[in-house]
This record gives structure tokens, C-alpha cells and sequence, in this order.
């Protein structure tokens, strides 16, 4: 009989997703050398070499990132057909896995998770905490089921349902703001949501010209739209710290080091913090929808129907 190609794929795959045999041989509870065996096996069946091993970190060759493309597809079709099957009990098995960037992890899906799991207990759930372009490829490919981000966080071919909206506001550590001058523009903490912040004002963002700011890099959704909104109201602000990540920019911001743009979907869902001032932005750029997407076309499984359903409710 002859060989199969793809036999051993699963290390290769590993060892691609970690970047390295030592994080690979780590994550699959078996020695280092026993991974780097198994890739080699695996290239001599492919008849070429998949990683190029002369460069950190490492690196796949032309033929790796057409045998990992492959490996991709296979992983999909067998999860499409496991599913299928799954289905045919209803939903006493079978498994479901959630994407979601850290802010999402951390705020969104937990809560959703713990829901379905009481209505579903029999479904394994299984979190993946990536950046938001990854799990893009991710749901392309077949690697997670269903992915939670902001509306802008997908291209086309994914169908996508709106949970709740999310609100840019501006959050201001008291010792960089005059709380009586600009009373009418505070929010109440307990305001900071929806359909309660239209009651106040917009703030006007050169009350804080010269102060330091905390905003995120540019390719995240929060920075496009921090940049629109200064531009609209032709202000520049004070750039001091840069981050990836909506929480880290929040964190600081609370530490007392500048001022951030935030989420009131953050802000509700955490406790208020007593140092700060939280202040509405108000226009079209500061309103963004929290979306699930999936596929455009996939086999679409009871368990991610019923998750979708009680997500959008």
C-alpha cells in the first residue's frame, strides 16, 4: 500500500501554530526529539523540507506553506463531516470552538459560554484567544467555528449577527481634569450604557488639548476611529503610549498615566473606577456594533445555531 503523504501531519501542524519543536513537543505531551523526529519523517514523505530552520523565529518553506494549506483543508473537512455525524444525535455531542481577541475573551464570550454550557452540557466548548486577524484565517479555514469581534473585524465571505453596540467614550484620570468646569459633560458611571449616554452632552476634545493621551496602534478598529473623531474636530492629541490591546490602553489610563479612548462595553462590564472621569464623544464614528460571525457557506452545526440563537436574542 502506498504511503500517505499527510501521515504525521499533526506535529507538522503543531510545530507551525507554536513556532517552534520545544513549544510544539510542550503542547502535545511528548519530548522535543520526538517531534523534530516525526517532522522529518514527514518531509521525507513529502519530498521536501517544510521548515526553513536556519532562521528564528522559524519559518516554512514554499512547499510547508503549501503542505500547511493542505493540512488546513483536510482538518476542515474531517471536523465538517464529525459534525454531520454529531448532529444526527441533536445536541448531545459534538463541539464548538469560539474565537475571540483578548477584550472579547475576557468580557464577552465567558458569560455566553457559561449559558450555553448549562442548556448544552454534553457540547465540548473550546476558546481560542488570538489576534483578530488570526482568527479570521482561522475561521477561513476551518480551525474555529464561530468568531466574536467588532463589525469592521472580518472582509467579505463571513455572515455576521449583531449581539449589542458598543460606545467610544473618553476616559480621564480626575487629576487631569477640572470636574466643575466640565460637569455637564461626566458621565454618571451607572449612565455608561447605550441607551442612557445620549442624555449628556458630547464633550469637545480640545477641553483637553496638551494632555497626554493613550491610544491604540493603528491597525486596531478603537485607533481608526480615535484618528476620525480628532480629525473631525480638528485636534491633535498628545501621543505618549501606544498598545495593542483595548484593555492594556484602559489599565494605564487608570493608573493615571493619560487619556484613553474606551468602550463603555468595557467600562459596564467592569467595575468603574473612582479615579476617573468618563466623558461621551457622541458622532457616528464613536457607535460600533459587537458581531458574530461565521462562514459564508459552511456546514452550519445545532450546536452553532443554538449558540448564534441565544447570543442575538
Amino acid at each position: 500500500m502506498e504511503e500517505n503523504i499527510f501521515q504525521g501531519m499533526e506535529y507538522v501542524y503543531e510545530v507551525y501554530r507554536q513556532g517552534s519543536f520545544q513549544k510544539a513537543a510542550e503542547k502535545l505531551f511528548i519530548s522535543q526529539p520526538s517531534v523534530s523526529a516525526s517532522v522529518r519523517r514527514a518531509e521525507e514523505r513529502a519530498g521536501c523540507c517544510l521548515f526553513d530552520r536556519s532562521v528564528k523565529p522559524l519559518q516554512l518553506t514554499e512547499c510547508g506553506r503549501r503542505y500547511i494549506e493542505t493540512v488546513e483543508r483536510i482538518f476542515a473537512l474531517e471536523r465538517e463531516f464529525s459534525e454531520f455525524v454529531n448532529d444526527r444525535d441533536g445536541l448531545k455531542r459534538g463541539s464548538l470552538v469560539l474565537g475571540g481577541s483578548s477584550l472579547f475573551s475576557s468580557l464577552v464570550i465567558p458569560p455566553l459560554l457559561g449559558e450555553f454550557s448549562k442548556k448544552y452540557p454534553d457540547i465540548r466548548l473550546e476558546l481560542v484567544e488570538e489576534t483578530t486577524s488570526a482568527l479570521e484565517n482561522m475561521l477561513q479555514t476551518g480551525s474555529i467555528d464561530i468568531m466574536i469581534d467588532y463589525e469592521t473585524a472580518c472582509g467579505d465571505g463571513f455572515d455576521m449577527e449583531t449581539i449589542e453596540e458598543d460606545n467610544l467614550i473618553l476616559a480621564v484620570p480626575k487629576a487631569m481634569a477640572d470636574g466643575r468646569r466640565l460637569g455637564k459633560y461626566i458621565l454618571d458611571p451607572a449612565q455608561i450604557t447605550n441607551d442612557k449616554m445620549e442624555k449628556t452632552p458630547p464633550v469637545p476634545l480640545r477641553e483637553f488639548k496638551n494632555l497626554p493621551f493613550i491610544l491604540l496602534k493603528p491597525a486596531n478598529d478603537s485607533r481608526r476611529r480615535a484618528d476620525l473623531i480628532c480629525a473631525q474636530q480638528n485636534f491633535e492629541p498628545d501621543v505618549i503610549m501606544e498598545f495593542d490591546q483595548q484593555m492594556t490602553a484602559y489599565l494605564a489610563t487608570c493608573s493615571g498615566i493619560g487619556i484613553s479612548f474606551t468602550g463603555s462595553m468595557l467600562v459596564s462590564r467592569t467595575a468603574p473606577n473612582s479615579s476617573l472621569y468618563y466623558f461621551r464623544i457622541g458622532g457616528r464614528q464613536s457607535r460600533r456594533r459587537v458581531c458574530i460571525f461565521k462562514k459564508h457557506g459552511r456546514y452550519t452545526t445545532r450546536a452553532m445555531e443554538a449558540f448564534i440563537a441565544q447570543s442575538i436574542k
